[in-house]
């Protein structure tokens, strides 16, 4: 006999205090990226400050309303509970609490959160959502301690990266005295509906229900009613019905919440006007409410949209909504395409920084009257401006997250709204000509904890640069591990301080000096186990095995290898081989990969693209 099913509306502070949990089969890895946790810290946020006020005390709280989280099902065996629905939501909340009980620190007031994170059950302390796997990695993030995500299975690298972003995302209005108000409204008022099953069977049955077969309507749903009831009966609301099917059924393709991610995209980038201020108790504005209800949104401005007749509504799905959603898909495409030759390169490297506010960037200038040679060319100087300047902003150790950047995009984007190419191309080329840091604003970039994946990123162009430039084939994706080969950054100098007493007083001069760019390789993982602690004479003849720019170091990789010779020549680099590899020899190389970095990431790029040249 089938045992019950309860499902009851929990507070957060109910559903993780002092209760464990592990992960089911059915959800091994946590996969939330940016986008997820930038939603949910602004869903959040946002419902909060719309009740909180300066004036408020802790207790005013309890009056604050409640908010709804969502659903997780948990399968109940013999009293170990397992997350069949949900681990992404949990595990997401889990960062959140233990970013939040790191702000607390030091302040006179704090409101204790431990035992949502981490308590003792049957005399053993552990996490409360408890995988082995994941424990070193949430123990130094819950301790402040150092960790190397790199070469870590996908759920814990996505744990470090994400914990990374609430730290970028978290407004700094909540960080202060509104700070104790928003910890006591998570845990009490915002709620989330448990379903508990007593039997595997019980527990999938409702999983599967939940995500194969639920018919609770969507936004989306939601708009489409709206709008095809608008343009009446008859053969163009068929047709528009059936439009509407169709590309639905495309952007289902790209993912779970592709399609409210696209006409989030699509209607910020064409019709918002403000954006919530960066400052207490500023009100949401039209950007923002698209973000959380994009369906209700429309519904309100349609006349500002310009939906005032059934001919309009009909427009405006048969027209614009083909165009963008078509647009849309394109560049969802390019964000994830593993082409060695993608036809749209930049929009792939924007992706690859996790930078996803390219997308409504991307779409801001385009129009459904344009041709298709100005769409590619819209989209490659869009994509190009931004991956120069966040190639400029991670050289200088800036922030390149949404929290961040998401004010200053949303005014690129107003700004370059439904202009033409050459207007695109000038505008963008003028904004880049006012960043008042690039790279030559710091010549001693150095490795941390904190910056070597974006490194990572940075080198992979370089070194890919000068190879393809060379003449030889494109290893970018192969370098930045989307393949068989794992690479890592890479010292030059093994790990001895001891081997360079002349240069270097103290080990910790040595270290820093170690961390310089122009001291760091990307190679293969299995080239730093085998020769990466040797002296530097002794591992010298094993680059000519590795990349260009690893060979460049050895003296037989100017000999009979014209393409490379030419490259050099052309652009004026200061390669040249090192039989010993010194402090001044690091320095130099930094100097080396700057000058390359400012070829990678040129402006000039901007009105060449506009011209019809390939930069």
């Amino acid at each position: 006999m089938k045992k019950k099913i309860d499902a009851f509306a929990y507070s957060i502070r109910a559903v993780l205090k002092g209760n464990k949990y592990s992960i089911d089969y059915y959800q091994r890895e946590y996969k939330w990226k940016t986008k997820q946790i930038a939603e949910l810290i602004a869903d959040l946020t946002a419902r909060f400050s719309q009740a909180y006020d300066v004036t408020h005390t802790r207790e005013s709280v309890l009056a604050y309303p409640h908010y709804f989280l969502g659903s997780i099902v948990v399968s109940d065996k013999e009293g170990t509970r397992f997350i069949v629905d949900g681990q992404q939501r949990l595990t997401s909340l889990t960062l959140l609490l233990m970013y939040l009980r790191r702000l607390q620190a030091g302040m006179p007031a704090r409101v204790n959160i431990d035992e949502l994170i981490y308590s003792e059950a049957w005399g053993i302390e552990s996490f409360n959502l408890d995988v082995a796997e994941r424990e070193p990695c949430m123990r130094s993030l819950y301790e402040d301690a150092s960790f190397d995500p790199e070469g870590a299975s996908e759920s814990v690298e996505a744990i470090w990266n994400r914990f990374a972003d609430i730290e970028e995302l978290f407004p700094n209005e909540l960080r202060g005295d509104a700070l104790p108000l928003f910890i006591d409204w998570l845990q009490h008022c915002v709620q989330i509906v448990q379903i508990t099953a007593y039997d595997d069977d019980d527990a999938y049955s409702i999983f599967e229900t939940m995500n194969d077969r639920g018919l609770n309507l969507t936004p989306s749903d939601m708009l489409k009613g709206y709008l095809l009831a608008n343009i009446g009966e008859g053969p163009a609301r068929i047709a528009a019905g059936d439009l509407w099917k169709s590309r639905l059924a495309g952007l289902a393709d790209l993912g779970k919440e592709a399609d409210a991610d696209f006409f989030k995209t699509w209607f910020r980038s064409q019709y918002a006007k403000k954006i919530r201020e960066r400052k207490r108790d500023a009100i949401p504005e039209d950007y923002d409410k698209i973000g959380t209800e994009f369906h209700r949104w429309l519904r309100r401005d349609a006349e500002l949209v310009g939906l005032t007749s059934r001919a309009e509504f009909g427009t405006f799905v048969q027209r614009d909504f083909d165009f963008y959603s078509k647009q849309f898909i394109r560049i969802s495409i390019a964000s994830t395409s593993r082409d060695p030759k993608p036809d749209l390169p930049y929009i792939g490297f924007n992706s690859d920084n996790g930078f996803t506010l390219q997308f409504q960037l991307l779409m801001a200038p385009l129009r459904p009257q344009d041709t298709p040679t100005e769409i590619s060319t819209k989209l490659m100087l869009v994509s190009r401006y931004v991956d120069i300047l966040l190639a400029w902003r991670l050289w200088n150790n800036r922030s390149i997250a949404y929290s961040t950047m998401q004010y200053a995009m949303f005014l690129v984007m107003r700004d370059i709204r439904g202009m033409g190419v050459d207007e695109l191309a000038a505008h963008l080329h003028g904004a880049l000509s006012k960043e008042s840091e690039t790279f030559a604003s710091l010549d001693r970039l150095k490795l941390h904890q904190q910056n070597r994946l974006q490194l990572h990123r940075i080198l992979a162009r370089i070194t890919d640069y000068v190879g393809v430039q060379s003449g030889e084939p494109s290893r970018y994706l192969e370098m930045t591990n989307q393949m068989t080969t794992r690479y890592e950054v890479e010292h030059i100098w093994a790990d001895h301080p001891e081997r360079h007493l002349g240069e270097f007083e103290h080990a910790y001069d040595f270290a820093e000096h170690r961390n310089l760019i122009g001291d760091l390789l990307l190679l293969p993982k299995s080239f730093n186990a085998s020769f990466g602690d040797l002296p530097y004479e002794k591992k010298l003849p094993h680059y000519l095995s590795q990349n260009l720019l690893a060979r460049s170091l050895h003296p037989q990789c100017y000999e009979r290898n014209p393409g490379f010779v030419r490259f050099v020549h052309e652009n004026g680099l200061d390669f040249h081989p090192y039989d010993e590899f010194k402090a001044s020899s690091v320095l130099e190389r930094g100097q080396l990969y700057q000058a390359i970095a400012q070829q990678v990431w040129n402006p000039d790029d901007l009105p060449a693209i506009a011209a019809g040249l390939q930069a």
